[in-house]
């Protein structure tokens, strides 16, 4: 019988080291090939046969959701089956990945036996669930929630703080309403905390946060290529204002493009 042929796509270096290790010892798995970023895994799924595709959702360059909706243009025959490994848990995440076509979603930390379990379920599904499938259709555009979760996870901002919310909330309202952002601390805080039902102060200290946690991850490049210019330097953070109104002002450009 040939051997499970796994692409592992993490950007964290000790998660590849132990899933190639543990992987290693089984006699009916390969691994073939390792990515730090969905850039990388694409080309390996064209320059190597990749029959399971290991993905973490949250890395730089190309995040996993980017490198599902890429392979939905490949011809089926071609394409990997999936198995999402990421630390995300919520419903939205996983719904979203169900429909780009993921066979597994495991929530990290993930136990190893369950693991291995999934990449042969995996592979015995390959044939049945492949052969002759259309190539499925991918939007033009994104939505604005979409894009905004593009943006937040390439940065790294965990999609369980309360400042990933408030931060969200508050770009939409500016995007709808730009004139919003010269009145940041008399309306647009309040009006965040009134829907979440905070105060404005713990609105502006989340959103703080946040962004600090994306800059302290060192992936101010993933927010300098999609924004196709250098709007951002690891030496400086910006103030809650300035990135608001930054995104706010790039999506509202792509919208009325």
């Amino acid at each position: 019988m040939d051997s499970i042929r796994v692409l592992l796509t993490d950007d964290n270096d000790e998660i590849r080291a132990a899933l190639r290790e543990q992987l290693g010892l089984q006699e009916d798995i390969e691994v073939v090939g390792e990515a730090r970023n969905g850039i990388e895994a694409l080309q390996m799924i064209t320059d190597h046969t990749v029959d399971v595709m290991l993905l973490d959702i949250i890395m730089p360059q190309l995040d996993g959701y980017g490198v599902l909706e890429q392979l939905q243009k490949m011809n089926p025959s071609s394409r990997p089956q999936v198995i999402v490994m990421t630390a995300l848990g919520r419903d939205d995440f996983i719904a979203r990945a169900i429909r780009l076509g993921v066979q597994y979603y495991m929530v990290k930390p993930v136990e190893m036996r369950m693991l291995i379990d999934r990449i042969r379920d995996a592979a015995r599904q390959a044939d049945a669930q492949y052969e002759d499938a259309p190539v499925l259709p991918v939007a033009a555009s994104r939505t604005l929630d979409d894009r905004l979760s593009n943006i937040f996870l390439s940065l790294g901002i965990p999609a369980h703080i309360k400042g990933y919310q408030f931060l969200r909330e508050a770009i939409k309202l500016v995007i709808e309403q730009p004139d919003r952002i010269n009145r940041i601390t008399k309306e647009l805080y309040p009006a965040i905390a009134r829907r979440f039902g905070t105060s404005a102060s713990k609105v502006e200290r989340a959103i703080r946060h946040a962004i600090e946690v994306a800059w302290s991850r060192g992936r101010i490049d993933t927010l300098n290529r999609a924004f196709g210019c250098r709007v951002a330097i690891p030496e400086e953070k910006p103030t809650n204002g300035e990135f608001i109104a930054l995104v706010a002002d790039k999506l509202s450009m792509e919208h009325s493009a």
